[in-house]
Parts: C-alpha cells; sequence; structure tokens
C-alpha cells in the first residue's frame, strides 16, 4: 500500500507516461527490484489502492445491520463508503477521481481498475449469499452440501449460483458505474452530483429487482 500510495502521488503529479517504475521505487523508498517483487508495472502498483476502496464497499454491505433488505443495506454501505468525512476523506475522493481519469487514457491501468471491481464483485456475491437465506444454492453439477461449506462457511464464489452472482454484478455496477461518472466531472463530492446521490440513484432503479431468496434456484 506504501508503494501503491508513492505511484498516485506521482501519477497525480507528473502524469502516467513521465513516470517510471523506477520513480515509484525511489518515492517508496525502496530498490527497483523490490517493486518488480510485487508488481509487474507501474500501473499495477495502483492495483492496492483501487482494491481497498472497492473491497470496503462490499465489506460494508456485509457489516450492515442484519435486520436490514439487500437494498437497504447496499443504500447503507454506499452512505458510509463514499459520504466525505464518514467513510472517505475527501481528499481520497479526489485522488479517485484523478486515477480513473488516467485510467481513461491508459488501457493497462483501465484494466487493473476493472479486476478491482471485478474482485469486490465476488466479495459481494458471497456477502449477499450470507444475507439471503436460502440463496446460496449450488450451480447444477455440483456437488450437494446444503446451502454452507463444511464447517458452517459460506460457499465459495464459483458454487453460488448465477442467479445471485448477478445480483452482485448488478449492484456492483450501480456503484462502480455512479462512482465513474463522477470521477469523469467537475461536481463536488456531496451534492446532488456527488457519487453517494449517483449511486443511490442507480441502486433506486433497480427497485423492482428480485433481490430475494427465491431468485435464487436452479
Amino acid at each position: 500500500m506504501e508503494i501503491a500510495r508513492a505511484a498516485a502521488g506521482l501519477l497525480m503529479r507528473h502524469g502516467l507516461r513521465a513516470t517510471r517504475a523506477e520513480d515509484i521505487a525511489r518515492a517508496a523508498g525502496i530498490a527497483p527490484r523490490t517493486f518488480y517483487r510485487y508488481f509487474a508495472s507501474k500501473e499495477e502498483s495502483l492495483g492496492p489502492l483501487f482494491a481497498a476502496g472497492s473491497q470496503r464497499w462490499a465489506e460494508m454491505v456485509r457489516d450492515a445491520p442484519a435486520h436490514l433488505t439487500v437494498p437497504e443495506a447496499l443504500h447503507h454501505a454506499v452512505v458510509q463508503t463514499l459520504t466525505p468525512g464518514v467513510g472517505v476523506r475527501q481528499e481520497s475522493l479526489q485522488w479517485v477521481r484523478s486515477l480513473l481519469r488516467l485510467a481513461e487514457e491508459s488501457p493497462a491501468l483501465l484494466r487493473v481498475w476493472g479486476e478491482a471491481c471485478h474482485t469486490a464483485e465476488r466479495t459481494l456475491a458471497e456477502v449477499l449469499a450470507a444475507r439471503m437465506p436460502g440463496a446460496e444454492v449450488q450451480t447444477a453439477g455440483a456437488p450437494e452440501s446444503g446451502d454452507r461449506a463444511p464447517g458452517g462457511h459460506p460457499l465459495p464464489y464459483l458454487e453460488l449460483s448465477p442467479e445471485l452472482r448477478l445480483s452482485a454484478a448488478v449492484a456492483s455496477a450501480a456503484v462502480r458505474v455512479a462512482v465513474e461518472a463522477w470521477a469523469a466531472g467537475d461536481a463536488p463530492a456531496t451534492g446532488p452530483a456527488g457519487p453517494v446521490a449517483l449511486a443511490l440513484r442507480n441502486l433506486g432503479s433497480l427497485r423492482d429487482f428480485p433481490w430475494h431468496a427465491e431468485q435464487a434456484t436452479n
């Protein structure tokens, strides 16, 4: 994460083309070979920052009060994750804006962002399975073992039903698109054009989406 923060600082000041992996290593106080033990490229060095933000959203859904419905838990997670001064610092959101703008100019960096979002989506699917009784239905051909894996742990992502994985993908896309849309403009982080308002609007458009467990049958 320290390397990722050093990379972000340099990339925002000097741009992607003018920043080398060796520059990032120097800023982080490590040798270039140490940098390459962690990351294959300068773009990949931003992965921990992207992953931290996207994973936090999924984990906040998990930590939402148990009595909340899935839409309410998603709403709760958005507010707790994207509201400046609540779940994120104002300057962190500006970092997100700057880095996503850089990603739009770099297929390699955009791929790092996409991978972080996809990983968080898989986490969210497992989180939703725990919040939706009966939703942990295994895919066709999987061995019969009930709703939980041995030891009472949630089933791994690939054993969750396609319907449940779709739920996670839809919810994740609603929030990701909101963040990307905000980052592409100049609106402040609060107010009707901020990431929270945009994400809640997107989630609100899904009010008829079948979040309930009955959708997760084979």
